[in-house]
């Protein structure tokens, strides 16, 4: 019997992977992933035959995991506990942090102490009300946490009040509150059940769980009164299920080093992420060293045909360090990609004599869009003197490499926090300077923006100050999908860190009776 259900799962995902999906995302027909068949003709035909409705809406769990959204595993847990738990705050699709579970803030004239006011009469799905405590003990345990720590390491204390929480910060950021959009669980459910005040309630099950509709919430009406959690074992039998319809969703990162490879009769919906792909640069380079040369290169970059061909469309090209969809995005500084101009600038930097230098691009094994993506821009870097061989390295031997200099260039990702914070990846001694830039000017810029009252008009000197130095060449920001069997949810809108993000306005269809 086991035997038959492998061959299954394989004859099933063989299906699948050859045949098409279809984008609800806006972004156009899908583009080709390396190695894909071409998936258009399919999608049309799969358009045309009705839809195949569940009886009843299902999404995947690992029941041997924990669905504390603190410590749980990215993924499919992930996307259950959103459901599960809410933040003090949420961002919006611009990443614009929105007041979730906190009414008000305030901070101190240092910028540096934060006063949290909870929304009051707000109740837990198991009928008890939210307090300071439960906050508090929440962001304690996201401190040391590998999913949060980064982004609470300049956190001081955190102290509970009567209907507040008190943070304390080692240094200023007037945009704490995008950092907090961490969820929130009640106090001794962790190891558990996890309880939270989001849309639904966790109910277990000797095999497949469900999750109820939380009276409590205040978002809003949850579209179905309850959600079945098949239990999965593994990957395979996820996808297993997802491919024989016995669940109907999966969020997933499309372009990651453990893609998903689900089409077929799926629509995807795309969140823009903080997820940012560049091109590292090694200051002590010789070639490199000048700054003439690295704004050269970043003009040869078609970055548009890039995301397009390598990375199947799911992502947002970008010249800098902020998303495309933030609100604080410098639009007016781009600059449309030209080969002739390319042309102009390698010359006039002394980059197209003729004579040809070598260097070394290194970029992990481990994601073969990323190494497309590296090999294409490489090619492109290459039309005039210096000429880029690229080198594929396992993770441990990529890392060795970039800790030890031991490259000239080399294609590099980086989740960013949503304070758009640039410290550890541009500052002098930057934990993620791996090219060794240090400009004292651009140390100043990254300071001040972190004190700023008008972060916008701070973000946009530095990315002034980075398209006059170019220490690195700003390539995409990725998006992350969720797929989702088709006429089974409209109005799903995304984000990257809530697959549910409004999810009072969706609509979920289910056959009749």
């Amino acid at each position: 019997m086991k035997q038959f259900k492998k061959a299954m799962i394989s004859l099933l995902c063989a299906a699948l992977i050859l045949s098409g999906c279809s984008s609800v995302s806006g972004s156009g027909s899908e583009e080709l992933l390396p190695g894909q068949s071409n998936a258009a003709a399919s999608a049309s035909e799969s358009a045309e035959a009705p839809a195949v409705l569940p009886e009843e809406l299902a999404l995947p769990y690992y029941p041997e995991l924990s669905l504390d959204p603190i410590t749980c595993p990215d993924g499919v847990q992930q996307t259950v506990a959103a459901l599960l738990c809410e933040g003090l705050f949420e961002l919006d699709e611009a990443f614009v942090p929105q007041p979730l579970l906190c009414s008000s803030y305030s901070c101190d004239p240092t910028g540096t102490v934060y006063t949290f006011v909870l929304l009051s009469g707000t109740l837990f799905s198991d009928g008890s009300a939210l307090t300071s405590t439960d906050v508090a003990d929440t962001l304690r345990r996201a401190q040391s946490s590998g999913r949060y720590g980064a982004r609470l390491d300049h956190v001081l204390s955190i102290m509970p009040g009567d209907g507040t929480v008190t943070v304390t910060l080692s240094a200023p950021n007037t945009d704490l509150p995008a950092l907090l959009d961490i969820p929130i669980v009640k106090s001794g459910t962790a190891d558990s059940v996890p309880v939270g005040t989001g849309p639904y309630s966790f109910v277990p099950g000797s095999g497949d769980a469900t999750l109820t509709a939380n009276p409590n919430w205040q978002g809003g009406q949850q579209p179905v009164d309850h959600i079945v959690l098949r239990a999965a074992e593994n990957p395979d039998i996820m996808l297993f299920q997802f491919a024989s319809h016995e669940t109907q969703l999966l969020a997933s990162d499309l372009t990651g080093a453990s893609p998903v490879s689900v089409t077929g009769s799926v629509q995807f919906y795309d969140a823009d992420s903080t997820i940012f792909q560049y091109v590292g640069i090694n200051i002590a380079s010789s070639a490199l060293s000048s700054a003439a040369v690295r704004q050269a290169l970043s003009l040869g970059i078609d970055r548009e045909q890039t995301v397009s061909a390598f990375l199947s469309g799911h992502a947002k090209a970008v010249q800098f360090p902020v998303p495309p969809a933030a609100t604080d995005y410098p639009g007016a500084l781009d600059k449309t990609y030209s080969y002739d101009a390319f042309q102009q600038v390698m010359t006039a930097a002394g980059c197209a004599s003729g004579s040809d230098v070598s260097l070394r691009m290194i970029v992990n094994e481990e994601s073969s869009f990323k190494v497309a993506a590296a090999r294409h821009i490489a090619s492109q870097l290459s039309a005039f003197d210096l000429k880029i061989d690229v080198r594929v390295l396992p993770w441990e031997e990529y890392s060795a490499a970039l800790k030890a200099g031991n490259f000239d260039l080399y294609y590099g990702e980086v989740k960013l926090t949503a304070d758009w914070d640039l410290h550890a990846l541009l500052s002098t001694g930057g934990a993620l300077n791996y090219g060794g830039y240090s400009d004292p000017t651009l140390d100043g810029l990254l300071d001040a923006c972190q004190t700023s009252g008008d972060r916008s008009s701070a973000l946009l000197a530095i990315c002034r100050r980075l398209q006059a130095q170019a220490p690195i060449l700003p390539v995409c920001f990725k998006t992350v999908s969720v797929l989702v069997q088709r006429g089974t949810v409209e109005n799903l809108t995304p984000t990257a860190a809530d697959p549910f993000y409004k999810l009072a306005k969706c609509t979920v269809h289910l056959q009749d009776g």
